[in-house]
């Protein structure tokens, strides 16, 4: 009786599962897990074409499109890049999400070679990211202006940035100088600190308006 509950308790695997299990097979993946009811797969910087190839070609699995390529940054991490590939088979209607890990001077194999289009992604990482991509033919800014410093996106880079752009009117020519703030900080003396903000600075005449209504 005991055996016979325990059965009726066993959860057959879903299709995300037996899919991650399927992928797990693949050469070159280090791990896979199921996050919000999606397919997150881990793989090996070193055999990352391999893999992606493996996961375009393969029958089970026939990804046909990468659908996105994004950096994530951990700054505490020693390698604090994460690059996120986000494949789509059309033909079986599936998805993954596969995560290889990088520093700020190692490079990851570029997949245009798999799929033409990530070259565009793969700019745009470097550009907001700096993350390097070896043998990408055109790793060329692609958000940002050519004569930009930095990777905006990196955690540690600050948010006034390094330089700014402007029209010089006097040049007539756009000009780029240090970033400077054009006007301080403003404290503005709300009833309590504690609280949250009740009366728009100037707007404090309504109340003693009121009050005087009251009185009257």
């Amino acid at each position: 009786m005991a055996e016979e509950t325990a059965a009726a308790e066993q959860v057959p695997p879903s299709a995300l599962e037996l899919l991650g299990q399927a992928i797990a097979s693949v050469s070159g993946i280090t791990g896979y897990r199921i996050e919000s009811n999606e397919l997150v797969a881990d793989a090996a910087r070193d055999s990352l074409l391999d893999v992606m190839t493996a996961l375009r070609d393969d029958p089970r699995f026939s990804f046909e499109q990468v659908m996105d390529i994004c950096g994530v940054d951990w700054p505490d991490r020693v390698e604090r890049f994460d690059v996120v590939y986000n494949l789509l088979s059309v033909s079986l209607n599936q998805r993954v999400r596969v995560i290889v890990t990088t520093d700020a001077v190692t490079p990851v194999p570029s997949v245009h070679t798999v799929w033409p289009v990530a070259t565009w992604w793969e700019r745009e990482a470097w550009d907001l990211f700096g993350i390097i991509f070896s043998g990408q033919p055109d790793l060329r800014r692609i958000l940002t202006d050519y004569g930009f410093e930095g990777h905006p996106l990196r955690k540690d880079f600050p948010m006034t940035g390094y330089v700014e752009v402007r029209f010089d009117e006097d040049r007539k020519q756009v000009i780029y100088e240090p970033v400077k703030l054009t006007q301080d900080f403003r404290s503005f003396d709300f009833l309590s600190p504690w609280e949250a903000m009740t009366t728009l600075p100037g707007d404090e005449k309504v109340f003693t308006e009121r009050a005087e209504q009251a009185k009257g």
